[in-house]
């Protein structure tokens, strides 16, 4: 579900620069997600969940992190800007879209306007 979702995003493409395991979604170039199976793709054992890293503005990085035990300050990242969204089935698909949305948006708010445009119409 999250990875069609990302790709629907205008503008967006999927790459593995950090290794084979590690899709990382971008807009225009500018990361705006990662989707691994477990930590940075290594997983824990017998249990697979999904770890999504998103973009997130501060507070409501903490904000989310207080809601939901499965989103945890973003693994491998700047820690007050990502959280991190164990995909474990605790969240609503629809507050994990929201989540998506947010970090495709802050991404988006920090182009050029001519970029944005070009994204923007696509919504």
């Amino acid at each position: 579900m999250a990875n069609e979702y990302l790709l629907g995003k205008p503008e967006t493409s999927v790459g593995q620069p950090f290794g084979e395991g590690v899709d990382v979604y971008k807009v225009k170039g500018k990361m705006f997600a990662t989707l691994s199976l477990g930590k940075m793709g290594k997983g824990d054992g017998d249990k697979q969940d999904w770890w999504m890293n998103l973009k997130c503005d501060p507070e409501e990085a903490v904000m989310l992190r207080d809601i939901f035990p499965a989103v945890i300050p973003g693994y491998h990242m700047n820690k007050a800007l990502w959280n991190t969204v164990i995909l474990d089935g605790s969240i609503p698909p629809s507050e994990i879209e929201r989540m998506i949305d947010n970090s495709f948006n802050l991404v988006v708010s920090k182009m050029t306007k001519k970029d944005q445009q070009s994204i923007l119409v696509h919504l």
